[in-house]
Parts: C-alpha cells; structure tokens; sequence
C-alpha cells in the first residue's frame, strides 16, 4: 500500500463510441462510452446519473432497455441492471461492432460478419445465444436498424455498398440492395413508413423507399468526408439531422429537398452520434472531442442554438493547479481551452471563456480554434484577489505576451502584458506575488518585467548589467517566483545561473552556477527552499538565503516532466518519463515511495489539505485524481504504508470511486463526488490505535445527539394543541389495544402450553408499545460478557433519541422502599449496573465521544436518584466521573494551548 492510492478521473464525457438513448416515464436518459467505462447522464440538465465500474477492455457498443445497459467489449458482451453486472455472454469469436434491442433480444455483430440474437428476459437460465446468421465475404456489415412495423425484420448495411434486409426469426435474407458504390456508415428509420435514410462515405445522403427499392431523394454534404450519423425529427418537422466527420451537423429540409441550415464547427472532431430526443425539437449530439451537445429549434430562421452542453478536454492537458482550497482543479491543455475541473460536483466545471469566440468565428468564417489562444504552457493564480481584479496570468506558446484571467467571473481578463515591446520574444515563465498586487514574467530572450495586475501597467525589469544586453539572464527564462513577504525575487536561466533579486528595488543581490542547464522551478514560500530540475535527471533543493545546495535527489532515468511541495513543505513529489512518482522527504533527505504507472505523469499538483494527488499523463484527456492514505489509515510511522526506495506498480484511477465498484446518484441534484469518497474512505482500514491524546467522534449529525440533552423540552414544544383523535376502529372480532402513536395495535396471541403465560414487566410494556422485547438488554449483556461494544454503540446510535430515551426508561425502578438485598437482585439494577460498566469502557476509550457524552446525561437525568440512593451503584458513578474528569482533563489542554496561541499570534504586530 503506497502513500497515495488510485481514486477517480474527472473531465471524461465521452469517447468515440455511439450513444444510447432511452426514455423512462417522463425523463430521459443518454448513455455514454467513456473508454472502459460507461456514464449515464439525465438529458433535462445533462447531470450525470450513474457511473459503472471498469470493464477490462474498451467499450466498443452500447445499447439499452430499461434498466439494462449492454455493452460490447472485445468478444464479449457484458450485461447491467443499472451500474451492477447481471451476466457475460460470450459466444464471438471476434471484436464485437454494434448492439441493437431488438423487442425482447439483443442483436449484435462482430467484424468477421458473425450475428447473434440473445434473449434477456431470462439472464439468469442460460447465456447461450437463441439464434446465428453468418453473412458471406463479399459482404462486411457496418451498421444496422430495424424499420418500423417491419416485424423481426432487420436491415444490414455494408462497407460493400450493398444493404440486405433479413427476417432475424426464420434467419433468411429477404431482399438485397444494390446500393450507391458506397461504403454504408449509418441508417436510420424516418417517421414515414417503409422510408429509411443511408449515409455513406462519400457523403451523400440517400432518402430510400425499401419497399419498392426506389429513391426519394438525395443530399449531398457540401463539406468533405464521410456521413457519420443520421437522425429524422419526430415532432412534425419535416427534418432530417447529418453529422458529418469534419464536425459539421447539416439540417435538410425534406418537404423543400433542400439545406435548411448548417452548425458549423458545431464538434471539434468526427461527429458520432445523432438523436432527435421524442415528439421534441431537440437534437443532441456527441463527437470525439469529448463533449455532449444539445440544440434547441425555437428560432425563427429555423437554426438551431446551442441549448446547453458538457465538455472536456479534447486533447491531453499539461497544466494543472489546485485552487479554492482543493475543490477546483484549473486545467490547460493542447486544445487551447482553460478550464476549471470540480472535484466536488462534476457539473460545476467549465472552460474558461475567451471573449466570443463563437461569435467572431461565425462573423469572420473561421474555425473558432483559430481565434482561440494558443496553449497554454505556465500559469499561476492568487486567491487572495479573486473578488478584487484579475488573478490568473498564464503564458502560451510562442506567443510574446501573458495574459491574465478574472476566475470570479470565469472569463479573461481585459489587461494583456506585453514585457520588453522593443525585443518580441515568447514568455516562457510568470508569476503573482503573494500579495496578488503584481505578476512577475520571463521570457526567452532572458528579459524580466513586473506588472501591475490591476492596472495592467509595467512596473520595472529587473537587469543585470554584467549582462549582454542588460537582461536578467544571457539565455531563457525557465523559471520565476517570489517569496512571502515580497522581499525577494528568484529568477532561474537555462544555462543553469540562478539570481535573488531585490523585489522593490530590482537589483541583484546574489547568484549562483548549478552547473548544468535547468529546466525548471519551484519555490517554496514557507521554508525558502528553491527545487530544481536539470537535463541531467537530478532533483537539487536549495536555501535561497544561504545560497548553498541542501538536499539532492537521485533516481529518475528520463525527462522530469513535473514536480511540486506538499503545503507544509515536509514532502517533494516529482514525475517523470520514466512512468515514476515519487515522494522525497525534505527532512530525511530519502524517498519515502514510489509508484509506477503504465502511462507517464505529464504534469501533477498537491491540494492544499494534502489529501489529493491530481495527475495528468500522457495522450489521456482527463485528470486522474489520487488519494492520501496515510490521512485515514492508523498507521503512525511512515515506513508502514511507503514504499520507500521500492517502485511499485500501480493502474490509473478509473472513473468510479474504487476499482469493481459504482456510483450510482439517486438524487441528481446531489454531488455524485461526495458519495464517491463515503465509498472510497469505507474501504480503508480502521484505526488500530488511538491516537495520544485526542477523542474520536461518532460522526452522526448534530441534531441526532443534540436532540438527547433537550428532549424534554422538544417534547414540550411538540405537545398537541388539540386532543388525539379516536383511532380508526378495528373489525370486532380483532381484540386491540390503544398505541402512543395512535395506530391499532393488536393484542398477541394467547401462549401455547409450557409457555410462561405471565411475562416479566419490562417485556410486556414494550409488547404494548409494539418494540421487540429485550434486544436492548440482550445487546447490553453479551457486549460486557465479551467487553466489546462496538455492536452494542452502533445499535444504539441507529435508535430515534425518542427510541433511545424509552430504552433508558425502560429500566427506571419505581419501587425503591423496598429491601436493598432484593432491589440488587431486580434485573432494572443488573442493567444499570452494565451501562454504567459501558459508559465508563467507551469514555475511557474516547470512542464516539460527543454521542457518548449526551446518552450519559441522559441516563443520569432518569437513573440518578436510584444512584444516589444505592452505595454499590455510587461507587462505580465515582469511577465514571474520575474517568470522564482524567479524559477531559487532557482533551481541555489541548484546547488551551491551542487557544493561547491564536491569541498571541491574532494580538501580535508584525
């Protein structure tokens, strides 16, 4: 087990692979292949449903009915009942290509032109297909449809050109078409009877009658490439939906056999799925690019508008950053986007806007990529300024001006800086101060210039005049960063020179030789240490005030692509080619783990409470999230969870929380993340040991606990105003008693023979009351006979405090004039007696402290009179209070110290 474990990856929609879409009762739902997973998104706001566990290979179909989802991986085809496994068929021979429901089967075809009908209303009697066509080897199917009223007929379309119609029931081809000498990439069914639409490879769009095999009408995309998806509006417009593999979506008009409107640049890939949503004009679409897509007809040229949509990166990110204190990731990547990532609700992340974009694009009929910036290779950002101005600055490649990002309103900002105007060359590097007033630039001709992030305007470079030039640096900036208190600037060159700057004056204090070229930087605010990265593979840590190396790290074999300081700066974690993480302990100058993944780690950032790793990797669209284990597992040295010099190897996180489980969100409008941690953190161990000093919580919600110690006077607030009315009476032959809840509750049957006819006391008010008899008390006494009581702590904490509160009734002695000798043999002593045994255990023990603190007021609201009165019971209350005083005691400390210190650091002047 390794310091971090695989978690979850975000900003994955969907791949190349056509979706399915379903109508349950009055929702929608879209299914979605994201590589070796699926996701279930809800159509009305695209939140997303359901998350299934990772399948071994990738998803190459898929296809739904109901609650089932059949997916098509490799030669196998697996089976869910929503996000759980039902069964595998596995009968091909070969890669499976498409899915179909068809009725009460499942129709699907491989590439060696294998098809197989499966029946799923019996999953659990056999998993043997129910019929087989084998097509012959002039003819490779591509795609498939079943036209309407056409009963178990099904039509087949091939990269030949030819279509063949068969009956799936007798298992004979009907009819061939001859086709258009195209290669058949979609079919699809129209509202109109025994009309079907083929789009090919050439891009004409064949409107067919396949029952006189004649043609109504033929489109043809006006753009190149191949039709890769049709789909006829079913509301009463007569529309006909064209995707295409340039990203384009054509409309076409049927009744007027014309273009009605084109979406341009409508996906940034190859357009994949097509579906008009029922009886609405509403279209949505998917493409390679990662994102889904819907379009509303409601304007009045007839043009579709972007109605609302999810999307994220389309090509790898190599920048990321935490932000807002761990629960936004910001994310740059080779698709020019920006983008901020939620760790906590997936449908709070957003890309960044970048002013109009579209709009230019449709003014000036350009792509909108080629208005977009180009990407982005460094940022920074301070929150302290978020609410103020601009606080993101990022650099982008080969471009010789920084631009900066207002992240309040999620848009760029209206300042851009431009260093050194006489001599253009791209920034390589920049920086924001801790005080969020100035950004900091470097660039590759080795000129440095601080900008006023509110203003925009420069306010001095910073110049070595032994320099050439009179730049900071002879060679490219790699790297910049500024201290805490804005005293000091540290600048870094390629060459290997690294120079402290006075921050103000913007003079050079000091400098030295690394004595190899770097390759980049980082600087910690909080313990001065400045890392840095050399073509040579070696990690060097150095004192920025005592300007002498302090720590070196050896043991990566390639290119490090990416390091970065844990918060408190005990920990340095670096990535590499390699396919390594690693962790360095700065104290005891070692590394403490190592993992190794099959892709490698591009870039990676630490959160702020140390809890998550976010990692990107190479050719992989998403962020892969990691978490800390060593924060919820028991062990107190780190040799027990690291790996130390050993690399273990380890998989990328999947998209669900844990590796063979799911997530599944009832409530769409809850954060799908948070269920997923509950999951993750449930599969750690427990704690072994308690830790020195400190209690434990029973994590129940406040009011569940709180609701113990006022209940009296709950009870007085919820008192009825006006008197129960008469219960509902009961047949008269059905003997019934009267109820607290004013339900009928019926008497119990009279005993069998050589049954106690006379019940103990106890017993029988709870049998009025309708509670099981004496599981309270059987819990309470097998717990102390084995002094644990776990099983007894979570009984109790899963009772009402109502509940709780006539279990503790339940045991009051009313009669207590009678004789000591008898009172102690009553079974109402014996059990107070072991719950003051329990209480005293679980104080002792600090477990479930705040919840053990209320019951035991409460008990000894209703049983402390009979304690005073009892020596026996007296002296274990005596030894109750010494333990709860011991606890407090050092709990009450802690607080103390605590308490002073923010004291004197809040009262002192700095």
């Amino acid at each position: 087990m390794g310091i971090f474990e695989p978690f979850r990856a975000i900003g994955y929609i969907t791949t190349g692979v056509p979706f399915s879409v379903q109508r349950l009762g009055t929702e929608t739902f879209v299914t979605v292949s994201v590589g070796k997973a699926f996701q279930v998104y809800n159509c009305a706001k695209l939140i997303l449903v359901i998350v299934s566990p990772q399948l071994p290979h990738k998803i190459r179909a898929l296809a739904c009915y109901r609650d089932f989802t059949f997916v098509a991986y490799a030669t196998h085809i697996a089976v869910f009942k929503r996000a759980h496994q039902v069964t595998l068929w596995s009968r091909h021979s070969a890669k499976v290509n498409s899915l179909m429901v068809f009725g009460d089967y499942v129709i699907s075809v491989d590439v060696d032109g294998n098809l197989f009908i499966w029946g799923f209303k019996g999953l659990d009697e056999s998993n043997v297909p129910v019929g087989h066509i084998l097509f012959g080897d002039k003819f490779t199917p591509t795609c498939m449809m079943h036209p309407d009223t056409y009963l178990n007929k099904v039509l087949i379309g091939s990269q030949e050109g030819g279509l063949q119609l068969w009956n799936v029931s007798t298992k004979k081809m009907l009819y061939e078409f001859k086709g258009w000498g195209s290669s058949v990439t979609s079919c699809v069914s129209s509202p109109a009877l025994d009309v079907v639409a083929v789009g090919c490879v050439d891009g004409k769009i064949h409107v067919h009658n396949i029952r006189y095999d004649e043609e109504v009408v033929t489109f043809v995309h006006s753009m190149r490439g191949a039709v890769t998806s049709l789909s006829f509006s079913t509301d009463g417009q007569p529309l006909l939906a064209s995707g295409g593999s340039s990203g384009v979506i054509s409309i076409w008009n049927l009744e007027k056999r014309k273009l009605q409107s084109v979406v341009r640049e409508a996906h940034d890939s190859s357009i994949i799925s097509l579906h008009f949503l029922a009886n609405e004009p509403v279209l949505m679409s998917s493409s390679a690019d990662n994102s889904i897509k819907i379009w509303i007809f409601d304007t009045t040229d007839g043009d579709p508008r972007l109605l609302r949509f999810r999307s994220g990166h389309s090509a790898p990110p190599h920048c990321i950053r935490f932000y807002a204190n761990g629960r936004h990731i910001l994310s740059a990547g080779q698709d020019r986007a920006f983008r901020l990532f939620s760790v906590i609700q997936d449908q709070q992340s957003r890309e960044l806007s970048q002013r109009h974009v579209s709009k230019r694009a449709k003014k000036l009929r350009v792509k909108e990529e080629e208005l977009k910036l180009k990407p982005v290779i460094a940022f920074d950002c301070a929150e302290i300024r978020e609410r103020d101005w601009c606080n993101v600055v990022t650099c982008h490649m080969d471009t010789a001006q920084a631009y900066v990002w207002r992240l309040q309103n999620f848009v760029i900002g209206e300042h851009i800086l431009r260093p050194c105007p006489e001599n253009l060359t791209p920034v390589k590097a920049c920086t924001i101060s801790a005080c969020g007033n100035f950004a900091i630039l470097g660039t590759a001709g080795g000129w440095i210039e601080r900008f006023n992030l509110q203003s925009g305007i420069s306010r001095g470079s910073y110049m070595d005049v032994s320099e050439r030039g009179s730049c900071a640096h002879e060679s490219e900036v790699v790297g910049v960063a500024c201290d805490s208190t804005n005293t000091q600037m540290i600048s870094a060159g390629y060459h290997g020179d690294v120079k402290v700057w006075d921050f103000k004056g913007r003079t050079l204090k000091s400098r030295w030789e690394v004595g190899c070229s770097l390759v980049k930087i980082v600087y910690h605010r909080l313990n001065g240490l400045l890392a840095t990265v050399a073509d040579d593979f070696v990690i060097r840590l150095f004192d920025v005030v005592a300007m002498r190396m302090v720590r070196k790290f050896e043991g990566h074999t390639d290119r490090i692509t990416d390091l970065c300081f844990s918060e408190d700066g005990k920990w340095l974690l670096s990535s590499s080619m390699d396919g390594t993480l690693r962790i360095w302990d700065v104290i005891l100058a070692r590394q403490i783990d190592a993992v190794h993944v099959d892709v490698s780690i591009t870039a990676l950032s630490l959160s702020p409470n140390m809890d998550v790793l976010a990692t990107t990797h190479v050719d992989q669209n998403g962020v892969y999230l990691w978490v800390n284990q060593s924060m919820f597992s028991g062990a107190s040295n780190i040799d027990s969870y690291a790996s130390g010099k050993e690399v273990v190897n380890v998989k990328l996180p999947s998209l669900s929380s844990a590796e063979g489980s799911n997530v599944e969100n009832e409530d769409a409008d809850k954060p799908i993340v948070n269920q997923s941690v509950s999951n993750e953190v449930s599969t750690f161990p427990a704690f072994s040991q308690q830790i020195p000093d400190l209690v434990t919580l029973s994590l129940l919600p406040k009011s569940q606990w709180q609701s113990l110690i006022n209940l009296d006077i709950i009870k007085v607030r919820n008192k009825p105003i006006e008197p129960p009315k008469k219960p509902e009476k009961a047949p008269f032959f059905l003997p019934s008693v009267p109820s607290l809840s004013g339900e009928i509750l019926f008497k119990p049957s009279e005993p069998v023979d050589g049954e106690d006819s006379k019940p103990d006391k106890a017993e029988s008010d709870k049998r009025k009351l309708g509670i099981p008899a004496n599981q309270f008390l059987e819990l309470l006494q097998s717990s102390s006979e084995m002094k644990n009581f776990s099983a007894f702590t979570e009984y109790i904490k899963g009772l009402s405090p109502s509940n709780l509160d006539m279990e503790l009734r339940m045991f009051q002695i009313i009669d207590e004039d009678e004789d000591k000798e008898e009172l102690v043999k009553r079974p109402e002593f014996i059990s107070i007696e072991l719950l003051l045994d329990y209480f005293i255990h679980e104080i002792s023990c600090r477990n479930n402290f705040e919840f053990v603190q209320a019951v035991t007021r409460l008990f000894l609201k209703i049983h402390g009179e009979t304690i005073r009165c009892n020596s026996k019971l007296q002296d274990k209350a005596r030894k109750l209070l010494d333990t709860q005083s011991a606890v407090w005691q050092r709990v009450d400390k802690l607080f103390q110290n605590a308490r002073c210190m923010v004291t004197f650091l809040s009262n002192s002047q700095f």
